[in-house]
């Protein structure tokens, strides 16, 4: 073997590990600003919302004078005052007014049955609060007895009908 031969090899050998290093450090560099343009676009993207929620605040705050004239003139509205707050439910309570002359009666919650001979509870229509058999109910349909009007149709006529109850009930207010 020639000593130029292995002088050779040898300088192969050195140009191959200074391309692998200078290949590394290229490698790490590439890396590095390839993280600074995810942070730098991370940072954009933060800008751009930024921008758009105080595009959307400005909008908003230039719009309230306008809000506020037409809610002066058109409807006549008007901030509430330090006087219109209520402390507590009692004083909500007291601002409520009694029910007015010919308002129908509040619906009643709770109603106790009669029970039949054989101590079962009788089957009471929703409707008319009686007693619902096949021949009964069949018997009202038909005609309607002496002054009482018939079955209610709508569901105004029946929270206006007024009907009598049988046994203890419950009622919402009164």
């Amino acid at each position: 073997m020639a000593p130029g031969s292995r002088l050779r090899q040898l300088g192969w050998a050195f140009v191959l590990v200074a391309c692998m290093a200078i290949f590394a450090a290229l490698t790490f560099k590439v890396n590095a600003v390839k993280s600074e343009v995810a942070l730098a676009e991370r940072q954009i993207i933060a800008l751009e919302r930024e921008k758009l929620l105080l595009e959307t605040e400005f909008q908003a705050r230039t719009s309230q004078q306008q809000l506020a004239d037409w809610n002066r003139i058109e409807y006549g509205y008007a901030a509430p005052r330090a006087d219109q707050y209520l402390d507590n439910e009692r004083q909500l309570a007291a601002l409520g007014m009694a029910r007015a002359e010919g308002a129908p009666d509040p619906i009643r919650v709770a109603q106790a049955r009669e029970e039949d001979d054989e101590g079962l509870l009788a089957m009471v229509s929703p409707l008319t609060g009686e007693p619902a058999g096949e021949d009964e109910a069949e018997e009202a349909d038909a005609k309607p007895s002496g002054g009482e009007m018939s079955a209610p149709r709508s569901l105004a006529d029946r929270l206006t009908r007024r009907t009598p109850l049988s046994g203890p009930s419950a009622s919402v207010a009164e």
